[in-house]
């Protein structure tokens, strides 16, 4: 089997070959940008497998096919929020949320690896991704939070929450009035429910509200530290793979 990574953040790449390598799948090519990508299928057989980020450093990989006609199975690699991610469920292809998580990972393979021995060809239709990836669908997002304190049901609405973020297993929101309460369901639940125009994803633990941010700081590893208008129980940094989109997201 032939495993091709396309992927213009290198730490990235090299941390996605070295899971599957783990895995007894072992990567052939990493590739970094459209027009290596290009050059690339020109000359070479194409994979049985490529792991796909969207937004390479010079383009969207969406100019990859529009030069080449691609038959591989693809798994998306991506950063982008919960609007464009169904817009790969109505394709019927698979799709891992940066930074990639390995349960995910595993799940992915075993779900191409189902589908192998049967040759099953994957239909992709880049055109209507690329729509749904520039022009999002018109949809509802929360705006309201009912919390349960006590015998007492408050509601909350999503311009007073600074952040929604995980501790010992459960999900919790803290509020402009520098308030914590617990809230039923996952960080992943209320990712796809959140107004991808005000709230973003920075790492495992915490999804911030964009008008929280009070200070943004150059951190290591090419990271940024974010200072809240009134969370300050514990640091909150933007996970080396989420940089850019964060970038993207306040821009």
């Amino acid at each position: 089997m032939k495993i091709l990574i396309i992927e213009d953040e290198k730490p990235a790449a090299r941390r996605l070959h070295r899971m599957l390598s783990s895995m007894n799948m072992p990567v052939d090519e990493m590739l970094h940008s459209v027009e290596e990508a290009i050059q690339w299928f020109h000359t070479n057989a194409h994979p049985d497998l490529i792991f796909l980020d969207i937004q390479l450093s010079d383009g969207l990989s969406f100019e990859i096919f529009e030069e080449v006609n691609i038959k591989s199975a693809i798994i998306f690699t991506t950063a982008y929020d919960e609007y464009a991610l169904k817009a790969f469920k109505l394709n019927s292809i698979d799709y891992l949320l940066k930074p990639i998580d390995e349960d995910d990972l595993k799940v992915a393979v075993a779900k191409f690896k189902a589908h192998r021995p049967q040759h099953t060809e994957v239909k992709v239709n880049m055109e209507d991704i690329r729509k749904l990836l520039i022009n999002p669908i018109d949809r509802k997002f929360k705006k309201r939070f009912t919390i349960k304190i006590g015998q007492h049901i408050k509601i909350i609405h999503s311009d007073e929450i600074e952040c929604f973020y995980s501790e010992n297993k459960a999900t919790y929101i803290h509020t402009n009035t520098n308030r914590n309460y617990l809230i039923d369901n996952s960080l992943e639940y209320w990712q796809e429910e959140l107004d991808p125009e005000q709230f973003f994803r920075v790492n495992r633990t915490y999804i911030i509200h964009i008008e929280a941010i009070k200070d943004i700081v150059v951190y290591t590893n090419s990271r940024l530290q974010l200072k809240l208008q009134h969370y300050n129980d514990a640091e909150i940094i933007v996970s080396r793979e989420r940089v850019k989109a964060f970038k993207a997201f306040i821009d």
